[in-house]
């Protein structure tokens, strides 16, 4: 199928590789209506995953996609999807039946999807409609009863449509898993089983991951039948579209060191990512006092309040949004310039899925990291998984007190919940427990490395107007 390598990060057509070959979408076998959608949209040529991704699907093909975000991947099985339902459509009698199933990790991905399929399918014979919780789910059941040939849910709210009956899954013919690393990591992976038990044996599978876990890979081996395999940048890489730094800096004094680089910067559109729900609530209320307009946005959040949240920040009306990991997954704004860790994430993997919201499209983006010495661990887990080491800008005045000894980072009770497994029987600590019990611990072994044992590192002071006012 592809050349021989250890990770496939070369793109193929025809025995020749992609990355230097001009194609239209037109020569990828789209048919007259989608690639009129497609030039109302204003794209004339397709990505590298969507120039991999087209055929595969139209040829029926189960799929196996590693991609990051913003590479255009959404269209890269959108468009293939409906084109394989015009051309297998049947004639039938009374209801349409639903036959395309899409299912993603949160309601703002969902929504994206959902749009996704309206814009590129205008043209088409084709309805479909998009149910996740977080609102009424009486309006959802009026239109799937009405009948939809294809259905963007997250996997909780379908579950809720099968028990109501409002959703009939023995038609599905095309079955989409997008960001499948995403709903294994928040625990939906009991909800995917039961979906699964409930569509055809016989159907065409696609399933997208930025990252291939060996839980992932787990997942396809069952799923899978004779897949295509295909990835446009390393696994678990970050995009290169992205300029990295970190910040190191007291914990004390992170939220004072971000509103002075976004005042001093000017920054004017900034994603923030903290850990918590709690954190992010008091982080945008901070920035507010600083004179800096703040959203936050978390599972908590009703989805009203998060769609307004969204439509401000990317409107202009709010500098900063507060985003927790869950929440802003689905997150697409073009050219967003600036994402900040404020909080480094537990889990190596949710860093790469972060800066992915920046650089997107082949856009340049700047992601940052502010990091207290707690969090040194953390950091050289994401370098680990990256396979480089990310340079630090160290912020004059802001320079980290190195008498302070590192202490365990405390989940606290806002912290947001991204497992949902059951849980576990007594007994020794599994693999993922004793990780992260060893990246908070600083009483032995495990404790993490002070800024000044940190080796290779790049370090440099900046020369920023000091005049914090400018926050």
């Amino acid at each position: 199928m592809f050349p021989p390598g250890p990770t496939q990060t070369h793109m193929y057509w025809a025995g020749r590789s992609l990355e230097n070959i001009t194609m239209s979408f037109e020569s990828l076998g789209l048919m007259a209506e989608l690639h009129r959608a497609v030039s109302e949209k204003g794209y004339s040529s397709p990505t590298p995953i969507q120039k991999q991704a087209i055929p595969i699907v139209l040829q029926g093909r189960d799929l196996m996609g590693g991609a990051q975000t913003g590479t255009g991947k959404t269209a890269g099985f959108t468009l293939p999807l409906l084109q394989r339902l015009i051309e297998t459509d049947k004639p039938r009698k009374g209801r349409r039946p639903l036959r395309a199933l899409i299912l993603t990790p949160t309601r703002e991905l969902a929504a994206q999807v959902s749009d996704s399929v309206r814009d590129y399918g205008k043209h088409l014979a084709l309805r479909s409609t998009v149910v996740f919780g977080g609102v009424s789910i009486n309006p959802q059941k009026m239109k799937l009863i009405k009948g939809v040939d294809i259905l963007v849910a997250t996997p909780g709210r379908l579950l809720d449509h099968v028990g109501q009956r409002s959703v009939d899954l023995s038609h599905i013919d095309i079955l989409v898993l997008d960001e499948a690393d995403r709903m294994l990591d928040m625990g939906f992976i009991h909800d995917i089983k039961k979906v699964l038990a409930l569509v055809p044996k016989k159907k065409q599978t696609l399933l997208f991951s930025a990252t291939f876990s060996d839980d992932i890979k787990k997942l396809a081996n069952g799923l899978l039948k004779d897949p295509a395999l295909i990835e446009v940048a390393r696994q678990n890489a970050a995009t290169d579209t992205v300029t990295q730094v970190v910040h190191p800096v007291d914990k004390s004094r992170k939220r004072e060191l971000l509103s002075f680089l976004i005042g001093s910067n000017n920054w004017q559109q900034v994603l923030v990512f903290n850990r918590t729900k709690h954190g992010a609530n008091r982080l945008a209320e901070q920035l507010n006092k600083d004179g800096i307009t703040a959203a936050a946005i978390h599972g908590n959040k009703s989805q009203g309040a998060r769609t307004r949240a969204l439509a401000d920040f990317k409107a202009g009306k709010v500098r900063v949004l507060v985003a927790t990991d869950i929440a802003a997954r689905g997150i697409d704004i073009d050219q967003l310039p600036h994402v900040v860790n404020y909080e480094l994430p537990n889990v190596a993997e949710d860093y790469v899925h972060r800066i992915g919201r920046t650089g997107r499209a082949g856009n340049e983006g700047e992601a940052m990291s502010l990091v207290c010495v707690d969090e040194l661990k953390l950091l050289k887990d994401i370098e680990k998984l990256i396979r480089r080491e990310i340079p630090e800008d160290v912020i004059e005045g802001y320079e980290p007190d190195p008498s302070i000894k590192a202490q365990p980072i405390n989940k606290g009770r806002g912290q947001q919940q991204q497992k949902r497994a059951p849980r576990k029987k007594a007994g020794r600590p599994g693999k993922n427990a004793r990780r992260n019990a060893s990246a908070t611990d600083t009483s032995g072994n495990n404790k993490p490395t002070p800024w000044k044992k940190r080796s290779n590192s790049k370090k440099r002071t900046s020369n920023h107007n000091r005049n914090r006012d400018a926050a």
